[in-house]
């Protein structure tokens, strides 16, 4: 049975929609796009264009389309970009077990001093990244505050070194990416809402059960985005080990930036960015792919 409606009632007046009206929400999502467009997709297309040109930096570059590029930087450095990957991998992890545990902590135990431990947790980052790098480098020196001592004492041979090895270049990963993981746990940690692990007590669920069964499901948000923030920068980071790595120890971005910057091979660097980019994405799709991310959202959700 259809119904109708009658707009001659006294007092119903219709609602007229203004002009323009149904164009509001595409008006002010342009500045973002333009934004993207200006400082996103006009420098990948730039790039994209530069890999596949050939020629020197004194006789110029010219478009050839040529796709070969691609195939020999990563036959030439396919072990700086393995590297790189489990350099980002192991920093990544190393985070997440230090991370986590400083997140609940200021979470559930730091009660009105939250704040504070925060900001402690972030002074350090208010300096700069290649200072706070190369003071690394002045404390892990053969000599220096940590292990001169050591030495001295007789503790550790005369011989022995932490600089120019992979634990030196993770370490200053790891410390320099801290951040990125704990913050977005803590924020995840502070939605759960209190009365969840109470009401997990009245059943009798033991403290481990209800850390594995209630309080991290319902952080995995925190901790997906996490991951995504420590990994891809950490993988794509080359001033740690440009400062606390050696000849062993280069990473991808060590080869982009000499490649550009000492060689000026422009074609090849740009290949070699694609190129990480591309096993960052691939690494990223299958860590949400084994995660869910479906399942990852209905908790965020709740």
């Amino acid at each position: 049975m259809e119904r109708t409606v009658r707009t001659d009632l006294p007092g119903l007046t219709r609602r007229r929609r203004r002009p323009g009206a149904s164009l509001a929400p595409y008006w002010l999502i342009l500045p973002g796009w333009l934004w993207l467009a200006a400082f996103f997709i006009t420098p990948v297309i730039v790039m994209v264009s530069l890999s596949l040109q050939t020629g020197d930096f004194i006789d110029g570059f010219r478009q050839t389309w040529h796709v070969a590029t691609y195939a020999d930087v990563v036959h030439t450095y396919h072990v700086q970009l393995v590297r790189s990957l489990l350099y980002g991998a192991a920093a990544t992890v190393c985070c997440a077990l230090i991370g986590y545990p400083v997140a609940y902590w200021i979470a559930f135990r730091a009660g009105r001093h939250k704040s504070v431990f925060l900001f402690v947790l972030l002074l350090p980052f208010f300096v700069s990244f290649v200072i706070r790098t190369q003071s690394w480098n002045v404390v892990l020196a053969d000599h220096g505050v940590l292990l001169g001592p050591l030495k001295d004492l007789g503790l550790l041979s005369d011989g022995f070194h932490v600089l120019a090895t992979p634990y030196a270049v993770i370490g200053g990963l790891t410390y320099n990416f801290m951040p990125f993981m704990v913050l977005p746990v803590y924020v995840a940690l502070e939605r759960v809402d209190p009365k969840v692990i109470e009401a997990s007590t009245d059943l009798y669920a033991s403290r481990t059960a209800t850390f594995t069964r209630v309080v991290l499901p319902l952080s995995l948000p925190g901790v997906f985005a996490g991951v995504l923030l420590t990994f891809v920068p950490a993988s794509a980071d080359y001033v740690n080990a440009g400062i606390l790595g050696g000849p062993s120890t280069t990473m991808i971005g060590n080869i982009i930036q000499t490649e550009y910057f000492t060689n000026l091979d422009y074609p090849g660097a740009a290949a070699l960015s694609f190129v990480l980019m591309g096993a960052l994405l691939l690494a990223v799709f299958t860590y949400a792919r084994t995660l869910g991310t479906d399942e990852v959202l209905q908790a965020a959700a709740r």
